[in-house]
């Protein structure tokens, strides 16, 4: 794909049955623009979207790879080559911006690929829970959260997206090389193999220093139930977000998708 501008935002977004992840990246935008007007942002998608919250949307340049209708992270790899920036920060979709962000351009412009790692609770505390992370731990992986993916065009982040198009292409040959391997694999395992291989020192920030996500699953928070927004009081702070008085800051993966229409 052809360099459209110097840096931007890529939000990789396709619906399946359950979830419409289109609009979380509406929601995503929105919130990013609130505090930072004339950011880029490109909406990777399968579909045409005609949406003035986005400057650039992209088709994925190979098309739709996931092998069903619910699974859609087998396209994770296309982000690479269908970027229109040079340097690209990639988001899950199904989060906000609460705060100012742009100060992470100058964390990241000097690296040629930094993934974020390790996540945080609502407190603003680092999640010690390793509760959803055992595979990572049984096999000494990185910590690695793509939701907060940097890369510049380079040929580290090309070989890194080459490995994640080759782990999610042959799952079957590469889960052998894991203890405990999961049957289907999410986008930070296979981030984490690829860390590997590439080396965790050419895609990771020193601990502490790169930004990490703020993680609303009912093991890292605590919570009783799943559904944290039936449980917690929180308020919209227009532009940003509180949970129990508690002003957010960075990126809020609310991760209860159901929330996002409250937003909306």
């Amino acid at each position: 794909m052809p360099i459209l501008n110097e840096r931007g935002y890529l939000i990789p977004a396709v619906n399946n049955t359950s979830v419409d992840y289109i609009e979380c990246a509406k929601l995503l935008a929105t919130s990013i623009k609130s505090f930072h007007p004339t950011a880029k942002i490109c909406l990777l998608t399968d579909k045409h979207i005609d949406d003035s919250i986005f400057d650039y949307v992209k088709i994925l340049p190979h098309g739709d790879q996931s092998p069903n209708q619910e699974w859609k992270l087998n396209n994770d790899w296309q982000c690479f080559t269908a970027s229109p920036f040079r340097q690209t920060i990639k988001l899950e979709a199904d989060m906000i911006a609460t705060s100012p962000i742009d100060h992470w351009w100058t964390v990241f412009e000097h690296r040629d690929l930094a993934i974020s790692q390790g996540c945080r609770d609502f407190y603003g505390q680092l999640s010690k829970s390793r509760y959803y992370r055992k595979v990572f731990d049984s096999n000494n992986l990185p910590d690695v959260y793509n939701a907060i993916t940097y890369w510049r065009v380079s040929q580290t982040a090309k070989e890194f997206f080459d490995l994640v198009r080759a782990i999610f292409s042959d799952w079957d040959s590469f889960k052998k090389l894991l203890k405990f391997p999961d049957d289907v694999p999410t986008t930070d395992l296979v981030y984490a193999m690829a860390a590997n291989i590439v080396g965790v020192e050419n895609c990771i920030l020193p601990t502490n220093f790169g930004p990490t996500i703020v993680h609303m699953k009912r093991h890292i928070i605590p919570t009783h139930t799943s559904d944290w927004s039936n449980e917690l009081i929180w308020e919209n702070a227009d532009p940003g977000l509180r949970i129990h008085t508690i002003t957010q800051s960075g990126f809020f993966h609310y991760h209860i998708k159901d929330w996002a229409k409250t937003n909306e």
